[in-house]
């Protein structure tokens, strides 16, 4: 494979390379390639991974229950979560999901919208079998 681009964009590329530690060019195209990829997954409603990331305060008890009520209600698509004590009065709650975009998108409004909720994102993954053409799922979570 081969690509022509302008010198100036090619200097920059390999700057941002080096400062992000890709080994080489081509593992940092390779790297550009998978994540382009990933985002169209999302954009087509495929069947995609991620983890929605929470941090709250402890202390106000009502919060943690809504959060695995909603993890609860969205059990097709909830992999499993981990809980981690951040300071005396924070914590952080990882949710890796897995299923159609619409659902995951669904749940991470739900738990954003929990009065009392310091932070919520998105992290959004692939499962990998578009980017390896691994056999799909049989039954894919939704």
């Amino acid at each position: 494979m081969s690509i022509s681009v302008e010198e100036e964009l090619l200097e920059k590329f390999d700057a941002l390379s080096k400062k992000r530690g890709f080994p080489t060019r081509s593992e940092a195209i390779k790297h550009l390639m998978s994540s382009a990829l990933v985002e169209q997954e999302w954009e087509n409603g495929e069947i995609v991974a991620g983890v929605i990331t929470i941090v709250y305060d402890h202390h106000k008890v009502s919060i943690l229950r809504k959060i695995v009520d909603a993890q609860h209600r969205y059990g097709k698509i909830v992999i499993c979560s981990q809980h981690a004590h951040l300071d005396h009065d924070n914590c952080m709650e990882n949710i890796i999901v897995q299923g159609k975009v619409e659902c995951v998108r669904r749940l991470h409004k739900l738990l954003s919208s929990i009065k009392g909720i310091k932070h919520t994102v998105l992290s959004m993954s692939t499962t990998g079998r578009s980017l390896d053409g691994a056999a799909k799922i049989s039954e894919p979570r939704m």
